[in-house]
């Protein structure tokens, strides 16, 4: 008897873990930048729903590209850090969450959201 107890009980708990929604790990929202892609074309780079807390090298503005990215737009929940290099290092700048925004002055090439 105390074995079956114990089984319901635990099935009962795998059910509801099962049940919970996951908890949100990413900024809700859309990251924008422009950048001039290789080919010289003008270009706009975007990232939906970015993960929270890990870097983001931006689309279009790699080792391939010598131009960095420009004009970030913050229109997520979340604070945006945007950094001069990729992986998230040299030169940093913080952007609000929603409406936080730069000029083309600021060259962009990796961001991480907190």
């Amino acid at each position: 008897m105390r074995l079956r107890s114990a089984f319901a009980a635990a099935l009962g708990a795998a059910l509801l873990l099962v049940a919970l929604p996951a908890s949100a790990s990413a900024a809700e929202g859309q990251f924008r930048y422009d950048y001039v892609t290789v080919e010289g074309y003008a270009a706009t780079g975007f990232l939906n729903s970015p993960p929270s807390g890990e870097c983001v090298n931006l689309p279009g503005v790699g080792p391939e590209n010598p131009e960095s990215g420009h004009s970030p737009k913050n229109r997520t929940d979340a604070w945006a850090e945007v950094f001069t290099d990729a992986d998230c290092e040299g030169a940093s700048f913080p952007l609000r969450p929603h409406t936080g925004g730069a000029s083309e002055r600021l060259k962009v090439r990796s961001v991480v959201f907190h």
